[in-house]
């Protein structure tokens, strides 16, 4: 299969600028290096999260026309897996062994990145910053070749836990779930935030299934329970059914929905004006927000979109996610120097101590560690007015 999409690199080489040595990766020449990666750019979770590998592509032409890294420019071969883990695990080795590519960045799915974690670790290939939610790079002893790159949804859910013991005392809980991992990690990670008090608080849980079937029913019997909060636990696939019927039932809960569900293009689709009050995690700029436009936070962003993707929709989201990721991995590159082996790759990519992407909200950081894959572990708890998301509580750190 040929790649769906791959970033043009003009291969020059570049005066002063030393050959690679032999100690260095594949894929790394005087002039580029090149990465692999998959992502969803058909199947179900093409519509939104295809918008990450497409401003990371944007970003890396902005590198490569600015001289590159050290002189090497960025060469991105990234292939449709159609979120099937099957098919993610087929082209990443091909990736890596017929492309010959350095390092696996940025694959799309808690599934996926599972489906080549064992590989790509058994190759010595560093798979970094996946854009999961997942538990995938939580294993340094096992895996300690897989790098995390967003949020895990067990930290996020224990964070609602505890914004829910202080700020709704009283609330009775209700719990929705995919019957899936997505799901489960949720209502783990609710638990762990609400400990001792989760019994007392939690008056339902109701799960449907990965397709889809039994969503309505589960809706139907939470409502039953006359819950006035209820945390959802849906990937962005099913937020939008979701949330239309609870409405539909005329059921009136504060509700917590998981960050990936919270953009406002999505939202959009729902009704903004049926959404107020709706609560998530955040630890991204939302990029619809003015005030990040206002204060300058989100201007290179912003400048980035004008000229590498004029067309693109700016206020998603998911391009802040992709962007964020792609300037972790230039920071990366930048510290190898001209010590390109998979090795130091992997090295630099643990040791991001004094990094501060654009993007991220202020109090929360993008740290790495040898012990610590997962790099970001906090999040501010925002409530949407009806067209902005709006902070409504510190920063707080989960574990």
């Amino acid at each position: 299969m040929k790649p769906l999409f791959a970033l043009a690199v003009t291969l020059v080489f570049l005066a002063g600028v030393a050959p690679a040595g032999a100690e260095n990766a594949p894929g790394v020449t005087a002039t580029e290096i090149k990465i692999g990666q998959t992502a969803p750019y058909s199947g179900l979770g093409s519509p939104l999260a295809s918008s990450m590998p497409r401003i990371e592509m944007a970003y890396f032409h902005m590198i490569n026309d600015q001289g590159g890294i050290n002189g090497r420019k960025i060469n991105l071969i990234s292939l449709d897996d159609r979120f099937n883990p099957a098919q993610t695990l087929e082209l990443t080795k091909k990736l890596v062994e017929e492309e010959r590519v350095a390092l696996i960045f940025g694959t799309t799915g808690g599934p996926q990145n599972a489906a080549i974690r064992p590989y790509l670790n058994e190759q010595h290939v560093p798979q970094l910053f996946i854009a999961s939610t997942s538990e995938e790079a939580a294993d340094p002893k096992q895996f300690p070749w897989t790098v995390g790159g967003m949020p895990i949804f067990r930290i996020e859910a224990q964070i609602f836990g505890r914004y829910m013991l202080v700020e709704t005392p009283a609330a009775k809980v209700a719990v929705l779930y995919q019957n899936d991992e997505f799901g489960l990690t949720y209502l783990n990670g609710l638990k762990e935030g609400m400990r001792a008090n989760y019994a007392n608080r939690v008056v339902g849980e109701a799960h449907f299934e990965e397709n889809g079937d039994g969503l309505d029913q589960a809706i139907t019997a939470l409502k039953d329970t006359g819950a006035d909060a209820v945390l959802l636990g849906v990937s962005p696939p099913y937020a939008v059914r979701t949330l239309g019927k609870i409405d539909a039932l005329d059921w009136h809960p504060i509700r917590f929905i998981a960050s990936p569900s919270s953009s406002i293009g999505l939202l959009e689709t729902v009704g903004l004006d049926k959404l107020k009050g709706l609560v998530t995690a955040a630890s991204y700029m939302d990029p619809s927000d003015p005030r990040w436009t206002e204060d300058g936070s989100l201007k290179p962003y912003n400048e980035l979109l004008d000229k590498y993707m004029p067309g693109g929709k700016r206020d998603d989201l998911y391009y802040v996610f992709g962007y964020v990721l792609a300037q972790a991995l230039v920071q990366t590159l930048k510290q190898c120097g001209d010590d390109l082996s998979r090795e130091n790759i992997l090295a630099q990519a643990t040791n991001l101590k004094d990094f501060h992407p654009v993007g991220l909200l202020p109090g929360v950081g993008f740290f790495t560690s040898h012990g610590r894959l997962i790099p970001i572990v906090e999040a501010a708890m925002e409530q949407f007015d009806g067209q902005y998301w709006k902070q409504v509580g510190d920063v707080m750190a989960g574990h």
